[in-house]
């Protein structure tokens, strides 16, 4: 188990790559984090639940944003969900997730991920999803994620099939997600995956190319 700084065996990781810093946001991060998500609204709204009416937006609100951070600090504390904001250097780009923990018999956790719609195309988000995945299975010892996505979002399905993730089905009506009860396809890797795979996956997306 990770937890916090405030009190654990180390501080909240800062994960690299080949060409991204993956690290939890602060609240020195609300200028850019607000710039990016005001500026991708149409992009990403769609894709994500609504927003309750009586709640501030984190994206014009900065005491919303903090408390979205601590809230998030909270969950990391408790082992239920390690947030990372994606930088390519130090220009914020996106964020991804792992989130719902569970631990007793089942050990596993779900991945989410949005992008900068101006930094998409450049496969940023397959890399940072290697990278979590590496942390999840390497680092947290669970032992199943997965990634659930609406059928029609073909830019979240083109990430995951990237790094050909497997693919389970889909489970109806799964999640509300613009105020429609919508369905998603479900990918997933288990350890014993990893432990075929990762040789291959970190090779491909995580360490530096021998002429970097």
């Amino acid at each position: 188990m990770i937890r916090s700084s405030r009190g654990a065996r180390w501080p909240q990781p800062t994960l690299n790559s080949r060409r991204l810093r993956l690290r939890p946001l602060s609240d020195d991060d609300f200028t850019a984090w607000s710039e990016v998500r005001t500026r991708n609204g149409e992009w990403l709204l769609r894709w994500e639940p609504l927003r309750p009416e009586y709640a501030p937006d984190p994206a014009v609100d900065r005491s919303a944003y903090v408390s979205r951070c601590r809230a998030r600090e909270r969950e990391t504390v408790a082992d239920h969900a390690y947030p990372f904001g994606i930088f390519v250097g130090e220009r914020f780009i996106g964020e991804i997730n792992l989130n719902n923990i569970i631990r007793g018999a089942l050990q596993s956790g779900t991945i989410g991920y949005w992008i900068d719609e101006a930094h998409a195309g450049h496969s940023y988000m397959p890399e940072a999803l290697a990278v979590i995945l590496g942390f999840a299975f390497d680092r947290l010892d669970l032992h199943r994620v997965e990634i659930c996505i609406v059928p029609r979002n073909l830019s979240s399905r083109r990430v995951v099939e990237k790094l050909d993730l497997r693919l389970e089905g889909t489970a109806e009506r799964y999640l509300q997600i613009a105020g429609v009860w919508e369905d998603h396809v479900r990918y997933a890797m288990t350890i014993e995956e990893w432990r075929d795979r990762s040789p291959q996956l970190l090779a491909a997306w995580v360490s530096p190319r021998p002429d970097d």
